[in-house]
């Protein structure tokens, strides 16, 4: 009966931090949920080194810590990294019941597998990092390879994609004529862009169509390809995990034009928006691109993509799914 009272406690009463860097989006997170973020201290010290510590009681509490992991001009990706294995810990050792690591963009799961002799597969050390904090469960949006991530872990690894956030948008600003291409910058994206296109052509309720790039990567240099599908006078949608110096997506937006497609849209999860970015994503190459809120700040000037640039807020896709797990519901329709 003790058992039962507890879980009925720990689904009614999830806490929610958000550390130093990513307190801005777990702000939209909470105010969705109708929550006020958890109350936290963090602390640097002259030496370089860092504490932090939850300042209200997390006993026997569902408590979810999001940071996402990436650099920018206050910390690096490593630093942050650290930060959450600590604080996770930390909650673990005052007494949580339920530890959930919320990633909205997940770094270093790029590297998923070994492409030359000796090579680290990070994603996995990433993993044993994370569990060994005593982490129940991990909550990202879009990794780079799905699969790699659920087998990294051993944890429960939920997975949250792109096609929820951004297809709803599309729906509500294409024309009833356009004739609709989605297509993958390379092959390793064939998977993302049938699912991205399923949902879309769904929500229409209208035919969509398949196109995507051969690309191959050897030595650590890129092998741009052939566009394999017919993009003539359509409505091309490029889709994409992330966007860092957008040299693939604009190498497959300018092939898509010069096949004849009438506009070309480019949809990722994440703008990460390396160096060489503004210069790839410039000009008119774009008629728009759509990225979510999951690394802020933007790392792109506004003004060289100007108006044709849309940010997504994933903060209400988040909250839906914190809300679920709090109460034991089902992710799979998100």
């Amino acid at each position: 009966m003790q058992l039962d009272q507890t879980t009925s406690q720990v689904r009614q009463e999830p806490v929610l931090f958000a550390l130093e860097g990513s307190r801005g989006f777990g702000q939209l997170v909470a105010a969705e949920m109708g929550i006020e973020l958890g109350e936290h201290e963090e602390r640097s010290f002259e030496d370089g080194e860092h504490k932090a510590r939850p300042l209200e009681s997390v006993r026997d509490r569902d408590v979810y810590v999001l940071h996402s992991l990436h650099s920018d001009a206050e910390r690096s990706v490593n630093d942050r990294l650290c930060r959450l294995l600590f604080f996770l810990a930390c909650v673990r050792d005052a007494g949580a019941c339920r530890v959930t690591a919320v990633t909205p963009y997940l770094g270093y799961a790029r590297k998923d597998r070994r492409t030359q002799p000796r090579d680290p597969v990070t994603i996995r050390y990433l993993a044993q990092l994370l569990e060994a904090m005593g982490i129940d469960r991990m909550l990202v949006l879009e990794v780079h390879n799905s699969a790699a991530y659920d087998n990294a872990f051993r944890r429960p690894a939920e997975h949250l994609e792109m096609r929820s956030l951004f297809v709803p948008h599309l729906v509500r600003h294409m024309g009833a004529d356009e004739r609709l291409v989605v297509c993958s910058p390379d092959v390793g994206g064939v998977k993302r862009a049938v699912r991205f296109r399923e949902r879309l052509a769904e929500a229409a309720d209208r035919d969509v169509e398949d196109a995507f790039f051969e690309k191959t990567r050897g030595g650590g240099e890129l092998n741009l390809g052939r566009l394999i599908g017919d993009v003539h006078g359509a409505t091309v949608i490029l889709v994409d995990d992330l966007i860092a110096t957008g040299s693939t997506l604009a190498h497959a937006a300018r092939s898509c034009r010069q096949a004849g497609a009438q506009r070309v849209l480019a949809v990722a999860a994440h703008g990460a928006f390396a160096r060489g970015a503004e210069e790839s994503l410039g000009g008119d190459t774009f008629d728009q691109i759509l990225i979510s809120d999951t690394i802020s700040p933007l790392k792109l000037d506004p003004q060289v993509l100007g108006e044709r640039l849309e940010v997504v807020s994933a903060a209400p896709l988040f909250a839906q799914a914190i809300g679920r797990l709090n109460t034991g519901g089902s992710l799979w329709d998100l």
